[in-house]
């Protein structure tokens, strides 16, 4: 253990005489730091893990600088990284945990499971010979299990609805795809949507790819849904509001004590530089979704629908140690266009930074408009209409839409946190399966005729009573509506996908149709933006 405390102290030091670091006090701390854990290896009472020890001192160190530098291991490092690079290595398929066995939901579309004849609403009980249903298995262990290096060959051993004997399929594993724009469709017939839920490596091309489609049917409007987005890649977020503005327009700069101004620009070319555009941004939008808006918001090129954005403002810098661990070390700040920062002030505790939006919601921001108040130092005027925006944190949207929390209720919530809704759905779909789709060929059929009856939510209140959720009358009249709405959306994404589920609730977010009633109407909603220079 000495001699690995003994490495510590002179790699810090060399550090810093390699880095040119002269100041005797930067010094005077890292001599100091490397004293302190020698004679925690010389003089504790007991054995000590080195490792991990210095872990948390770097962990705690970083906390003290701001709520967004931060440490990350090895393992977290990978994590982290998996679903921004846009793959992993694997056998391509999603699913679900019911009833101690292994749903498949859905194979990847083109992907090793799809190709070997995987289908949806098969069980996997066996992975290599190996039973893995019945055995309390969680959703690590099986990921665990089915990925591997590509080329790697895995049998997976399936019960299939109808077919008495298990099916041994093998399948060659390979790179699979992470969407990061988890849902796109035609809302009408010059109208489309997307939802991007995280910015990575893919999601550039998957734009221009879906952006290409709607074209040639002709879509002239889109809706792109940053709600809950936390964010990704800086450089992406430039690039996609690239593809809504022209020429020479700044996108963001970049700015910090030890990082001199940096601007970025829009190219000439861009995919979506013509056509009406709204972006629905709520408290989860974050970061990358921050820039993008912010940009569309300050250049006047669209409108944008929602609450205040969460207000993460602030450029990590990835820095690799020599474990293959990282820190994440803030660098500089984001501002939009007119110079709007995007960081909420965080000169409070860090308990305080954490509790922020929850107190938002209880001061009424999120539900009344009212209830945001800016002063005149963070009024800021738009470059093409001079009309008003505010900083001070976050995006604030041109049209507000509170939270809708009409539908809440204790039932409800019990029902989603166990997830008995998703459950009763995914057993109901895989002995219907068959039946639902000869009788509802899409799912535009699927909306318009289906119906969540009376029967059918008698059926999931016995449900959820043998799952410990008996009904409360008084709670079920509140949230029925909304239980009904989440019930078909869940069963059009077992039947298709997560396109087809967006498809079914939006119908009923008032986000969304505010961003349609704008559409249809945007010469109006333009000009009522107007009248707030």
């Amino acid at each position: 253990m000495r001699s690995f405390f003994r490495f510590l102290f002179l790699s810090a030091f060399l550090a810093l005489m390699a880095t040119g670091a002269h100041s005797q006090t930067l010094y005077e701390q890292a001599f100091k730091f490397g004293k302190v854990l020698e004679w925690i290896d010389r003089y504790y009472v007991d054995s000590v893990n080195e490792e991990l020890l210095v872990e948390h001192a770097i962990a705690e160190l970083l906390k003290e600088l701001d709520p967004h530098s931060s440490y990350l291991t090895k393992d977290e490092v990978a994590k982290l990284n998996e679903p921004l690079q846009g793959n992993f290595e694997g056998i391509g398929v999603s699913f679900n945990l019911l009833n101690d066995t292994v749903y498949v939901i859905s194979p990847v579309e083109g992907g090793p499971s799809d190709k070997a004849g995987i289908k949806r609403g098969d069980r996997i009980v066996k992975v290599d010979g190996t039973n893995i249903a019945g055995i309390g298995i969680n959703s690590d262990k099986v990921y665990g299990m089915l990925r591997g290096k590509k080329g790697s060959r895995v049998v997976v051993s399936i019960l299939r609805r109808d077919i008495p004997d298990l099916i041994d399929i093998e399948i060659i594993r390979d790179k699979i795809p992470i969407k990061s724009i988890e849902a796109s469709y035609m809302v009408t017939s010059e109208i489309g949507y997307l939802k991007i839920n995280r910015f990575s490596m893919t999601t550039l091309d998957e734009f221009k790819e879906i952006v290409s489609g709607f074209k040639k049917v002709h879509v002239k409007d889109l809706i792109v849904d940053l709600t809950g987005n936390g964010g990704g890649y800086l450089e992406v977020a430039i690039k996609l509001a690239d593809e809504f503005l022209d020429n020479n327009k700044l996108i963001l700069y970049t700015q910090g004590t030890n990082s001199p101004k940096k601007e970025y620009f829009a190219t000439r070319d861009g995919g979506f530089e013509k056509g009406h555009v709204v972006f629905l941004i709520d408290e989860g939008s974050a970061s990358a979704s921050e820039i993008l808006a912010g940009a569309i918001q300050d250049w006047d090129r669209g409108i944008i629908v929602g609450r205040r954005s969460y207000g993460k403002g602030l450029v990590q810098k990835p820095l690799l140690l020599p474990d293959q661990s990282m820190i994440r070390l803030t660098i500089a700040k984001y501002y939009t266009p007119t110079g709007r920062l995007i960081q909420k002030p965080y000169d409070m505790s860090r308990d305080d930074y954490d509790k922020e939006l929850l107190n938002r919601y209880n001061n009424g921001e999120l539900s009344h408009k009212d209830s945001i108040h800016f002063p005149d130092s963070l009024k800021y005027y738009t470059l093409r209409n001079t009309r008003l925006v505010f900083g001070g944190g976050g995006i604030m949207p041109d049209y507000f839409v509170s939270i809708d929390t009409s539908y809440y209720s204790t039932y409800y919530r019990r029902l989603i946190s166990r997830r008995i809704l998703d459950q009763f759905v995914l057993e109901y779909v895989d002995k219907n399966r068959n039946i639902l789709m000869s009788q509802y060929g899409n799912v535009r059929s699927f909306r318009d005729q289906f119906i969540v009856d009376q029967e059918f939510m008698h059926s999931l209140m016995e449900y959820a009573d043998k799952k410990g959720v008996p009904v409360v009358e008084k709670d079920f009249s509140i949230s029925k509506e909304q239980i009904e709405t989440v019930l078909k959306a869940y069963i059009a994404r077992d039947l298709w996908s997560n396109s087809e589920f967006y498809y079914i609730s939006n119908e009923k977010d008032p986000k969304f149709e505010t961003a349609m009633t704008i559409l249809k109407n945007w010469d109006k909603y333009e000009a009522m933006l107007l009248n707030t220079k």
